[in-house]
């Protein structure tokens, strides 16, 4: 009678998984929420890359700026995978973690600094500061596009 009654709680807790799915997980970031992220990315790498190109400063400046960048939205996509992974259970080492925290904050506060010393207008400064946190939300959005979903 054991297994009977096993198969039973499994039918009923199959057929209430299948009633609040209706066919689709309610977790999955829907379509607009999708596009929305990618093109906030692009918006925001676009105008910080833009605001480089435009810029009056020396080469290795720009190149400075834009490595900035480029470490920024790693770090970022590094920090979210690794959280996303400890939620689900799959290990992540306590080094690799504490590194992916400290490489974000890093290059905030090399983006900081580099603005702070910049011989640039406060206004470029804004714009700078705002379309990189920009780029930064918007990498962990669009990473978010990628979690592996499950069933209720």
């Amino acid at each position: 009678m054991e297994p009977l009654k096993s198969n039973e709680l499994n039918n009923n807790s199959e057929s209430k998984n299948a009633k609040l799915n209706n066919g689709s997980n309610p977790l999955k970031p829907s379509a607009a929420f999708v596009g929305a992220s990618w093109m906030t990315l692009l918006i925001g790498m676009t105008s910080y890359c833009i605001g480089l190109y435009n810029s009056a400063m020396a080469y290795n400046e720009k190149g400075y700026y834009f490595t900035i960048l480029l470490f920024g939205l790693f770090s970022v996509i590094s920090v979210q995978k690794s959280v996303r992974d400890r939620l689900e259970g799959i290990p992540v080492t306590d080094l690799y973690y504490s590194i992916s925290w400290f490489s974000t904050i890093a290059s905030i506060v090399l983006l900081i600094i580099g603005l702070w010393n910049a011989d640039l207008l406060l206004s470029e400064k804004g714009f700078f500061g705002m379309s990189f946190v920009l780029g930064l939300f918007s990498a962990l959005a669009v990473q978010k596009k990628y979690q592996r979903f499950e069933a209720i």
